[in-house]
């Protein structure tokens, strides 16, 4: 007995040594982690005693080293930690965060290197975080990542909702398949999207959304990144465990690191319940408390603009159909011939100024208005944008007083046709040429390949580019959409001005043959988990050669469908993105995007099923209304709404916006009936949605 008893202690030693053990605060995930043979760390992870993650590897490779960091370690420390508190988002779906958390830091020790890791993980109610970090210390302090080696091994050949790994472009159609199918669907789906080259073998992009045959939903994603490389997933089809794939630059490197420093999370959310993985705040948790202090200038924004007629082919970003090799300047401009076709013109943005300020609009985008255009669209080498001189026929300082006139907004265009240094030299004058002109925010683009030649859209180099505007636009207060650009990881908590993205396949693609009626039941899924996206909806005209003869392409959903994404696609920024002319032949159904809030104290998701169907109720902010969107797939269905998050005893009206019973995305997409009901919170109503379908609902206080 007295062996055994000076053996135990011993034992529990050992054990704490190698296996270290994480729980959620609501206990439903359990992390496990341990050092195995070689010194490889590994981890692996249970939903409610459901195995999510089998024993998956942990580590990176360096260039030119000796030593890995992927094996050869020890436990030599490990620290826990809780955390429960709740903040209040400038902008949001809901009112307040909670931010609870276990936390568990395992300090790793290479003897043969003498140097030092740590993993930090963070286990939420509905996930876990885990990040790798590099303390400062002597044998390790600059180094160049070769790869990251985190893996993600699957339980079973899940059904995945995936997009192809590109370096350059989220905009494609999302795939759904078993995991096995990736590899020989992946080119398919490349060839069919307009045109990227760079893609990483077998990967796909995170989010990732899968579902197992057992019913369980899991996501994979990445939060903060800051000063790192976009991590693609690659799959191993045989063993069907992911691995990370960051995006390299020119010379194919991954990442160029200087300690101290920190990667940015990975995630993983589990839930039995899609509607857990919708409501999921944890990138934000992720993310730094804002650095902005005094936020009174970022506005939530609905907005109207000179755009959808150029993406249509209606009108033109440029001036002239002239060359470069004749306009050789800004002043050169004034002897070229107008193309007679150029949207921004002074003329035309005081029609959509007077739109706005008719139908309580906030603002008014305007894109074409800069010179350089004619150069981008001849594809030259060189790219002439300067983000300050406007087009002859565009006058800047007396739209800027007309729209002030109309108590309406600006919204500046950028488009850096992927040359960010260039954007980088202008920045300062650009920012306060916005600011005289009254300008608070700024749409910016990353369209086409990168310079640098060899550079990648997602890579470090223009992750901290993209970084770099959003920090510098705060110090003019100035808020950023940014389009092309990385897809957001929960850095508008930290930066609130980052007021929306694009980053995946947004409303456009609509006018350039068409996105899958799907679509949209797969984005609030994948893209929208690490921030709002711009999506652009608002189409009332599906037939988009009655716009340009010229363009065939139709737009795959039905006008109820369309109202909804203003609920369904969250976002602090949204645009009714159809022609002036259109919505005025509808006027009964522009009445909800009108009236739709932009801004919202509470959010409930009543359905959900990824690729079929999403169901939300929003609550406006400091307001009693209620606004509920719904999103249909490929098939018709019947949705069943509850309107138990309405205040009990208090009786409303609601405005139902739905599809009419002929409905269909592709032949009868203007088919809609509009009905007005009492409910209360006791009410319980069945609703048809057609294919690529859905409804609005638009609900006050009596």
């Amino acid at each position: 007995m007295k062996r055994i008893s000076v053996l135990l202690p011993l034992l529990l030693l050992f054990v704490a040594a190698f296996c270290q053990e994480l729980r959620s605060p609501n206990g439903n995930f359990r992390m496990n982690f341990s050092v195995a043979g070689g010194g490889r760390p590994v981890y692996r992870l249970a939903f409610k005693g459901r195995e999510v993650i089998k024993p998956s590897g942990l580590g990176l490779e360096l260039k030119n080293d000796s030593f890995s960091l992927a094996s050869g370690f020890v436990i030599t420390d490990s620290a826990r930690n809780t955390h429960d508190d709740t903040w209040t988002p400038v902008w949001g779906e809901v009112k307040q965060i909670r931010n609870h958390y276990n936390e568990l830091a395992i300090t790793l020790s290479q003897p043969a290197s003498k140097r030092k890791m740590v993993i930090r993980f963070r286990a939420f109610d509905e996930g876990i975080g885990f990040r790798y970090e590099f303390p400062a210390q002597e044998n390790l302090v600059y180094f160049i990542i070769k790869e990251e080696k985190t893996q993600f091994a699957m339980t079973g050949d899940h059904t995945a909702f995936w997009i192809p790994g590109d370096y350059d472009t989220q905009e494609y159609d999302y795939t759904t398949s078993r995991l096995s199918e990736i590899r020989g669907l992946q080119m398919k789906a490349i060839t069919a999207n307009v045109s990227q080259t760079s893609f990483s073998p077998t990967g796909v992009q995170t989010a990732l959304m899968l579902k197992t045959d057992d019913g369980l939903y899991i996501n994979l994603h990445e939060a903060a990144l800051i000063n790192y490389s976009c991590m693609h997933l690659n799959l191993d089809d045989k063993n069907l465990v992911f691995e990370s794939w960051l995006t390299p630059d020119a010379k194919g490197d991954k990442g160029y690191i200087q300690a101290p420093s920190v990667s940015p999370w990975r995630t993983i959310i589990a839930s039995d319940d899609a509607r857990d993985v919708l409501a999921s705040k944890m990138a934000y948790n992720l993310n730094e408390p804002s650095k902005i202090t005094e936020t009174s200038w970022i506005k939530p924004t609905k907005y109207v603009g000179v755009w959808w007629e150029m993406i249509t082919g209606k009108s033109t970003w440029a001036y002239t159909d002239q060359f470069p090799s004749v306009i050789l300047g800004a002043t050169d401009y004034r002897n070229a011939r107008p193309n007679g076709r150029h949207g921004a013109t002074t003329a035309n943005v005081k029609k959509y100024i007077d739109f706005a300020a008719k139908n309580g609009f906030d603002a008014v985008l305007v894109e074409g208005w800069n010179v350089g255009w004619e150069d981008w669209f001849g594809n030259m080498k060189e790219k002439v944008f300067d983000f300050i001189t406007p087009y002859p026929d565009f006058d800047l300082p007396g739209l800027h007083a007309y729209a002030q006139s109309k108590h309406v907004k600006l919204i500046m265009h950028h488009e850096t046709s992927g040359s960010p240094r260039n954007y980088e030299r202008y920045l300062d004058t650009a920012f306060r040429l916005m600011k005289s002109n009254g300008y608070d925010a700024v749409k910016t683009g990353y369209v086409g390949n990168i310079i640098p030649a060899g550079e990648n859209h997602y890579n470090q180099f223009m992750v901290n580019h993209y970084q770099y505007v959003i920090e510098k636009a705060a110090g003019y207060h100035i808020m950023v959409n940014g389009h092309e650009a990385v897809r957001p990881t929960g850095i508008a908590r930290t930066y609130p001005n980052m007021i929306g993205n694009e980053s995946a396949r947004g409303t456009e693609y609509q006018a350039f043959g068409g996105s899958k009626p799907n679509h949209v039941t797969i984005l609030p899924f994948t893209r929208l988990l690490g921030g709002p996206m711009d999506y652009t909806p608002g189409i009332f005209e599906m037939d988009l050669s009655k716009i340009n003869p010229k363009n065939s392409s139709h737009v795959n959903s039905t006008l109820a469908n369309q109202l909804a994404l203003y609920v369904t696609m969250y976002s602090p920024l949204q645009m009714a993105a159809d022609l002036p002319e259109n919505y005025e032949r509808f006027p009964d159904a522009f009445q909800f995007i009108k009236d739709v809030a932009v801004d919202w104290d509470d959010s409930k998701y009543m359905e959900a099923e990824p690729g079929k169907f999403i169901t939300v109720a929003r609550k406006a902010k400091g307001t009693e209304n209620w606004f509920v969107g719904s999103v249909n797939g490929d098939s018709a269905r019947i949705s069943a709404i509850d309107f138990g998050f309405l205040t009990p005893d208090k009786k409303y009206t609601a405005t139902v916006y739905a599809d009419a019973p002929a409905a269909h995305y592709k032949t009868n997409p203007q088919a809609y009936v509009i009905k007005k009901i009492a409910v209360t919170s006791k009410t319980r109503i069945k609703q048809f949605c057609a294919p690529g379908g859905g409804y609005a609902i638009s609900i006050t206080r009596d």
